[in-house]
């Protein structure tokens, strides 16, 4: 289980234990932070699982794949140094202490 923080765009901070093998978007979906709003539920067919990671994770994280890189094309006032879709990142005990900040809106 890993302690996931997540801001919304106006700094409010949900801080929330999500279990192993779910994803950051689920963590944020199933706790309902606003957000994040996971249109096609995790298959990377949308963007509107998009948030910022904190710089100090991005390298924690696993590479961004080709899917995800095309998806994020789509994604609003994306961040090339930070921006992920948060339903391709699975969470595991290494990522406890997570942020992650949320955009202004989804597309």
């Amino acid at each position: 289980m890993a302690r996931i923080t997540y801001i919304e765009h106006n700094g409010k901070e949900h801080v929330i234990e999500v279990a192993n093998g779910l994803t950051v978007m689920e963590g944020a979906r199933d706790n309902g932070v606003p957000g994040i709003d996971a249109d096609c539920g995790g298959a990377c067919a949308c963007s509107t699982c998009h948030a910022y990671i904190h710089p100090d994770w991005m390298a924690k994280l696993p590479p961004v794949e080709a899917m995800e890189a095309d998806m994020l094309d789509f994604a609003f006032a994306t961040d090339p140094a930070r921006s992920r879709l948060t339903c391709q990142i699975k969470v595991t005990d290494a990522l406890d202490g997570l942020v992650v900040q949320l955009p202004e809106k989804q597309i």
